[in-house]
């Protein structure tokens, strides 16, 4: 006889999720919000229970076990073998505490960056920082590598990072703006998701956008699925990859030219204007920085340089910028150029101008509610020792290469620690980390490296021990929507028991403390089981609630209930603008910087005599580009994919919707395919010095010549490990891995150039989803 299926309602960093079940089986998933528009990632719930790459039992790599003070072997090619929790538990813990006894805390990175699950309770990467925090401290990350850049320059130009900010509210810029310019953004791929879970809110704004009639313009190499979404609503303009600042600086002196721009706003708002304008008309170096001079960067008309002076200034322009154009060698420079052209027009403050950084990610601009906001798990215990040290997240192979070695980090001198012992828990650096060769060299020269994960990933098959996790889907967890707008309370119900001998991360981190001193579990859990801490998050979020005149209902209810809860407007947020009380008292409202105003030309920055981050905002020519590529030579731009969360879903049925030739495809513009005999469908090898990969080309003219794209996130697989073809087509064994600046120290990804040809060889079999074959 059949059990009865049911729904449960649980959430994920794509939104809320119902889930067709019998307790045992997922059968299928889709959206619990009424929206218009398909998210196809809620939709493979089943996939991700279910999916034959996930971690069954914990394993240890075979020359690690049979000599774990010595191991033999090499990671990423020995084989594996099945232990008992008991025995990997136990030879987690004897060999982390050699390793700290021998070469102290700073030792151990436990930085462990990633999109992990969403949720409140089951943060793998807080847990894992929990557990090292109780057993002594440890090296922990700084930045990310999606804003590594951006993040680090705002503070000094506006106060804050403005990425990870509210933004003016959608109702403001559908009534005050004229023009509305998406400069590196795709928000039709990225607002899918959230680092909570997603409203879901943010594409009702864009339909509107769509039907309102204002001029929209679409910058970016490749013409996007949000381009095609508005059609010939939107103009497209495709500079050459990392000429956004040379584009900028063309318009900024156009607008000089033309007295264009708003001196007053200038005066009263901003610093350090004159020497940029210096800079501008070309005092420093003889060179002016005029739309001609742009325009041959750039690859952009000059005429269309003066044109989109005269646009944005004659009317109220909102200037919304992706991340992409940060993720570059120079990537400071981009945003800041982008405030600074904002500042000229003198919008800044206004409803429907300026400029936002975050309208493509998690529904920025979707307003604030009133809200009974959840608290967290910590990661941190009671007396305990967190970070003893921090390395930039992109910079951890480098940290890996040069233990003991100097750096600078955000006028800072820095030096890296030796790093003898690695944990990632809730991510998949090897996805996320540029020029994957090099990566796996380093990787090798840790005493060990643990991975607790759900999937056997690049990552996980180059660890030593890993630890099989379970899914959100099977463990209990609460969420909020809208990393900004907080619109929904979610429970996350365990839809099925944990698969095969998963276990959750706050079951394995309290065990482990536990063996690292006695009574070390009442001291991680605080004698809080799962549903205990559920409530005391709830508890905590009806008193946030009570404040803003919010009533909860009791918990257990709520949990009975099994739905969610939608918290009240704020009428007031709906007509919030970004930086307007700043605008209308700039003496009551100073920005957090070094003059309390908008830092065009920044003597702090100035002074650590950075020749890769300058004072002001500067055209630097990056080490890899169009102005100096080699005949044929192709410039790779990685973007965001539509159908996976970088490489989270990779192994899912959506690949289907988007692979070519059973490998991830390579969008190339029809005249560089007819240049080298490539059809539509054919597999192609792309390559450099750092590597090669084999892809199915998407031939088409949506996409500027000489620029190929790759979207990241999928698995590596590569043939014969280190240095060898990777048959699945993964883009960072392409990506150069430099740091942005020494200011920022973010990853650089899209400064890389590439060679293309068709492939004429047998086809490997791709095997990035297979796991290890004893496992």
């Amino acid at each position: 006889m059949d059990k009865k299926r049911y729904q449960v309602l649980t959430a994920a960093h794509w939104g809320p999720v119902l889930v067709e079940t019998d307790g045992e089986t997922v059968f299928s998933s889709r959206g619990a919000l009424n929206t218009s528009h398909e998210n196809t990632l809620q939709t493979v719930v089943a996939d991700q229970v279910h999916s034959p790459t996930r971690v069954r039992y914990p394993m240890v790599r075979k020359g690690y076990l049979a000599s774990p003070d010595n191991p033999q072997g090499v990671r990423g090619q020995d084989e594996f073998v099945r232990v008992s929790w008991e025995d990997a538990l136990a030879l987690v813990d004897r060999q982390h505490r050699r390793i700290r006894q021998t070469w102290g805390a700073s030792s151990i990175f436990a930085g462990s960056y990633g999109w992990r699950s969403n949720g409140v309770m089951h943060k793998a990467a807080t847990l894992l920082q929990r557990y090292m925090s109780l057993a002594g401290g440890y090296t922990g990350h700084l930045g990310d590598y999606s804003t590594g850049a951006a993040q680090v320059i705002m503070p000094y130009v506006v106060g804050g990072n403005e990425v990870y900010q509210q933004q003016t509210s959608w109702p403001l810029v559908l009534e005050h703006s004229d023009v509305v310019v998406m400069w590196s953004a795709n928000p039709l791929n990225t607002l899918k998701i959230a680092w909570n879970a997603s409203d879901e809110q943010g594409m009702k704004y864009y339909e509107a956008l769509k039907k309102s009639g204002k001029r929209l313009i679409c910058i970016d190499p490749m013409r996007s699925e949000t381009h095609d979404f508005f059609g010939e609503q939107m103009t497209w303009l495709a500079p050459h990859m990392g000429t956004d600042v040379a584009m900028m600086l063309g318009i900024a002196t156009t607008l000089l030219e033309n007295q264009w721009h708003d001196s007053a706003f200038l005066d009263k708002y901003t610093s350090g204007f004159a020497t940029f304008q210096g800079y501008l008309l070309g005092e420093p170096d003889g060179i002016k920085k005029d739309a001609d001079w742009a325009a041959a960067i750039c690859g952009i008309p000059a005429q269309t340089l003066r044109e989109l002076a005269q646009l944005f200034s004659h009317n109220r322009t909102m200037l919304m910028a992706g991340w992409g154009m940060q993720r570059q060698q120079y990537g400071e420079q981009k945003h800041w150029m982008l405030v600074t052209l904002a500042a000229m027009l003198g919008q800044i403050g206004l409803p429907g101008g300026g400029f936002g950084l975050s309208y493509h990610f998690a529904n920025g601009g979707n307003p604030t509610r009133r809200a009974a906001v959840l608290a967290s798990m910590q990661g941190s215990v009671a007396g305990g020792t967190d970070a003893v040290d921090k390395v930039p997240v992109a910079r951890i192979v480098e940290a890996l290469e040069n233990p003991g070695g100097a750096y600078q980090h955000n006028g800072e001198n820095r030096i890296f620690p030796d790093v003898k012992m690695i944990w990632w828990a809730g991510g998949a650096n090897f996805t996320h980390h540029q020029d994957t060769n090099r990566l796996i060299r380093a990787w090798q020269k840790p005493e060990l490296i643990v991975i607790s994960e759900c999937f056997w990933t690049g990552a996980a098959k180059h660890a030593d021990i890993v630890l099989p996790v379970t899914t959100s889907y099977e463990r209990n967890d609460m969420t909020m929507t809208g990393d900004y707008s907080q619109q929904h309370l979610v429970p996350m119900k365990q839809v099925v028991a944990p698969q095969y001998e998963a276990r959750d991360d706050f079951t394995i981190f309290a065990d482990l403390s536990e063996y690292w001193e006695k009574g070390g579990k009442q001291r991680f859990t605080e004698g809080k089981g799962e549903m205990a801490w559920l409530e005391t998050f709830y508890q905590m979020a009806a008193t946030r609630g009570a404040a803003n005149q919010v009533s909860l209902i009791p918990f257990a209810t709520f949990w009975e209930q099994n739905q969610l809860i939608e918290m009240p407007e704020n009428p007031a947020n709906s007509q919030f603008v970004r930086f307007g009380d700043f605008r209308a008292d700039p003496q009551a409202h100073p920005l957090k910087t070094e003059t309390g105003k908008i830092v065009i030309h920044s003597a702090r920055i100035a002074s650590y005599g950075y020749q890769d981050c300058p004072g002001h905002p500067t055209w630097l020519a990056p080490d890899e580009w169009h102005g100096n590529a080699q005949p044929e030579q192709l410039q790779l731009l990685s973007a965001h994919p539509a159908h996976r969360l970088h490489s989270q879903l990779n192994y899912s049925r959506l690949r289907e919707r988007y692979q070519i030739a059973g490998r991830e495809p390579v969008t190339l513009n029809a005249t560089d395919a007819k240049a080298r005999g490539i059809r539509h469908g054919d597999v192609v090898r792309v390559w450099n010095g750092r590597g090669q990969v084999l892809a199915g080309a998407h031939v088409t003219d949506g996409i500027k010549p000489g620029v190929i794209c790759i979207h990241q996130g999928a698995w590596p697989d590569l043939q014969d490990g280190e240095g060898s073809l990777c048959k699945h087509g993964a883009v960072n064994v392409l990506t150069k891995d430099i740091p942005s600046s020494r200011l920022g120290n973010g990853c650089a990804a899209n400064t890389s150039l590439v060679w293309m040809e068709k492939f004429t060889g047998e086809l490997p079999t791709v095997t990035a989803f297979t796991p290890p074959a004893s496992s």
